[in-house]
C-alpha cells in the first residue's frame, strides 16, 4: 500500500523534529564529522547522540562510514543542506516580521501615551 506524499512529508518532518538531530544536520553541512567531534559540539550524552544518529541514518539523510576506530557521519546528499538553508531563511524572515510587528506595537503604544500598556495583543 502506497503512502500519500503529504503523509510521507509529515513523517519526514516529524523525524526532523528533535533539536539534536537538527544540530547534527547543521554541523554536517560543513562536511563529514567523526562522532567524537559531533559529541564535542553538542552538549548531550553519548547514548543520546547515538540514538539520534541512528534515527537520521535509518531515515537515509545521513550516511556513516567506519574509519579505523571511529565512525564518520556525512549528509547523504546536498539536498539536506539545501533544506537546512531554506529553513534558516524562512525562520529569519518570520522572526524579522515578528520583530517589525513588535516595534510597530511599541511605537503605537508610545504614540498613545502608554494607554495600551499591559494589554495583550
Amino acid at each position: 500500500m502506497q503512502v500519500p506524499l503529504y503523509q510521507a512529508k509529515a513523517e519526514f518532518f516529524r523525524m526532523l523534529g528533535h533539536p539534536v538531530r537538527i544540530r547534527v544536520l547543521e554541523l554536517l553541512q560543513d562536511g563529514p564529522m567523526p562522532v567524537r567531534d559531533l559529541l564535542a559540539a553538542i552538549d548531550v550524552e553519548r547514548s543520546n547522540l547515538s540514538q539520534q544518529l541512528a534515527v537520521l541514518r535509518r531515515s537515509g539523510i545521513v550516511s556513516a562510514v567506519r574509519e579505523a576506530d571511529t565512525v564518520v557521519y556525512a549528509l547523504a546528499g546536498p539536498d539536506v543542506a539545501d533544506l537546512m538553508r531554506a529553513a534558516r531563511r524562512i525562520l529569519t524572515e518570520l522572526l524579522a516580521g515578528q520583530r517589525d510587528l513588535l516595534e510597530e506595537l511599541r511605537e503605537a503604544d508610545t504614540a498613545d501615551g502608554g494607554a495600551t500598556s499591559g494589554r495583550v495583543a
